[in-house]
C-alpha cells in the first residue's frame, strides 16, 4: 500500500499553476519589450549569444525540481509489514453531507471545512473502533469501508469536496441507507451512524430508512451544521453568490427539526455545530463509548519504508544542473590581428 505522510505537503503543487503563469508573464513581457525596440528578428541579432532555448530549459529544470521536492516533502511511503490489529470498540460510519450549501459561510471558515475538522477530531478520540465514510448530495456513496486504519481515513477525508457528487441535493435517506448496508448485516449491535449536514432540501425517505437502520442495530446521531437564518451559497463556476430562477440569491438555512427527527428516531444525540466543535466531539466520543463493545481484528501496515530521500534528491540535482547551465549561450570569440607596425 502506498500512501502519503504529510498530505498537507502536496498543497504546495498549486504552486506550480502560478511559476507557469509567472513564466508566461516574463516571456510575454520579453517578447513586448522586442517589438518595442524594432524589428523582432533584427533586435535579437543584437542580443549576441541570447538563446531562448536555455531560458525554457532552465525553467523547465525548476518546475521539476519544485514538483519533485513537494512530493519528496510528503513523503512517499510503501507498507513494508502488516500486522493483525485486535481492538474492542464499536463500527462507526459518518455521513457527510457535500452538497454545495455546505460552502455556505455562516459557520467559519464554510460548513464542509467545519465538518471535516470535526471528523478529524473525532477521529482522534475513536482510536479503538472502526470508522468508514459516506459522503451524500443527491446521491450517496460509500467513500471508505469500515476500517481501522486512520491514516488511510484522514487520507480518504481530505479528498472530499461538492465536486465529487455531480448530482445536488440532500439525499438523507439514501445516506442512511447507503451506511446502513456498509454494516455487518448479521450483527443487531455495536454499530452508529453519524450524520453531518445542514438538513435542506432533505428527501422524505429519511424518517423510514432510519427507523430500519435503528431495527438493523444502528444508532442514528446527527449533527447540524450552519445556522437557522441562513447564509448565500457561493457560486464556485461564476462568482458571487448562487440565484434561483428569478434572479434572487439562494440562502441556505439549517433545517434542525429534521435532523433532530432522525436523530430520536434512531435512539441517537442531536448536536449543533458551530464554534463548539470540542464540545461536539466529546458528546459523540462519549455516546460512543457508552455503547457495547466488541472485540474486532484487522490486518493493517505497521511499518512503512519511506522514499521522501529519492524525491529530494533529484530535486536537488535539477537544480544543481539548472545553476551550471548558462542564461546565454557561448559564442566563439575572434581574435583580431595584430597590427603590424
Amino acid at each position: 500500500m502506498l500512501r502519503f505522510q504529510h498530505t498537507e505537503y502536496l498543497w504546495g503543487l498549486t504552486l506550480l499553476l502560478v511559476l507557469q503563469l509567472a513564466f508566461l508573464a516574463v516571456s510575454w513581457w520579453k517578447r513586448r519589450s522586442i517589438k518595442r525596440m524594432g524589428d523582432p528578428a533584427l533586435v535579437e541579432k543584437l542580443f549576441t549569444g541570447y538563446s531562448r532555448k536555455l531560458f525554457i530549459l532552465k525553467f523547465l529544470l525548476i518546475f521539476l525540481a519544485f514538483f519533485f521536492g513537494v512530493v519528496g516533502l510528503a513523503n512517499l511511503q510503501k507498507g513494508s509489514r502488516m500486522e493483525k490489529i485486535t481492538r474492542k470498540g464499536v463500527d462507526v460510519i459518518i455521513a457527510l453531507d457535500v452538497s454545495k450549501s455546505m460552502l455556505a459561510t455562516d459557520v467559519q471558515p464554510d460548513r464542509l471545512t467545519r465538518a471535516k475538522q470535526l471528523i478529524t477530531k473525532l477521529m482522534d478520540k475513536l482510536e479503538n473502533d472502526r470508522i468508514g465514510l459516506v459522503v451524500f448530495a443527491g446521491n450517496a456513496y460509500l467513500q471508505m469501508p469500515l476500517t481501522i486504519d486512520y491514516s488511510a481515513a484522514k487520507m480518504y477525508l481530505s479528498t472530499v469536496t461538492p465536486e465529487m457528487i455531480p448530482t445536488q441535493g440532500t439525499a438523507i435517506g439514501q445516506a442512511i441507507e447507503t451506511a446502513d448496508d456498509a454494516f455487518n448485516k448479521k450483527e443487531r449491535k455495536h454499530k452508529a451512524l453519524i450524520l453531518i449536514s445542514d438538513g435542506e432540501d432533505h428527501d422524505e425517505t429519511a424518517a423510514g430508512k432510519t427507523k430500519a437502520a435503528f431495527e438493523n442495530g444502528v444508532v442514528v446521531n446527527t449533527i447540524g451544521i450552519g445556522s437557522p437564518t441562513g447564509s448565500p451559497i457561493p457560486d464556485t463556476e461564476n462568482g458571487g453568490y448562487k440565484k434561483d430562477r428569478e434572479g434572487n440569491t439562494v440562502i441556505s438555512k439549517l433545517n434542525e427539526q429534521e435532523l433532530k427527527s432522525i436523530a430520536y428516531s434512531g435512539h441517537g444525540i442531536y448536536e449543533h455545530l458551530d464554534n463548539n466543535t470540542d464540545e461536539v466531539v466529546n458528546s459523540l466520543a462519549a455516546k460512543i463509548d457508552g455503547m457495547e463493545q466488541k472485540e474486532f481484528g484487522e490486518n493493517i501496515f505497521t511499518d512503512y519504508n519511506s522514499y521522501f530521500q529519492y524525491f529530494l534528491g533529484v530535486a536537488l540535482a535539477l537544480l544543481l544542473i539548472e545553476f551550471f547551465i548558462p542564461e546565454v549561450r557561448r559564442t566563439k570569440r575572434t581574435d583580431l590581428p595584430s597590427s603590424v607596425a
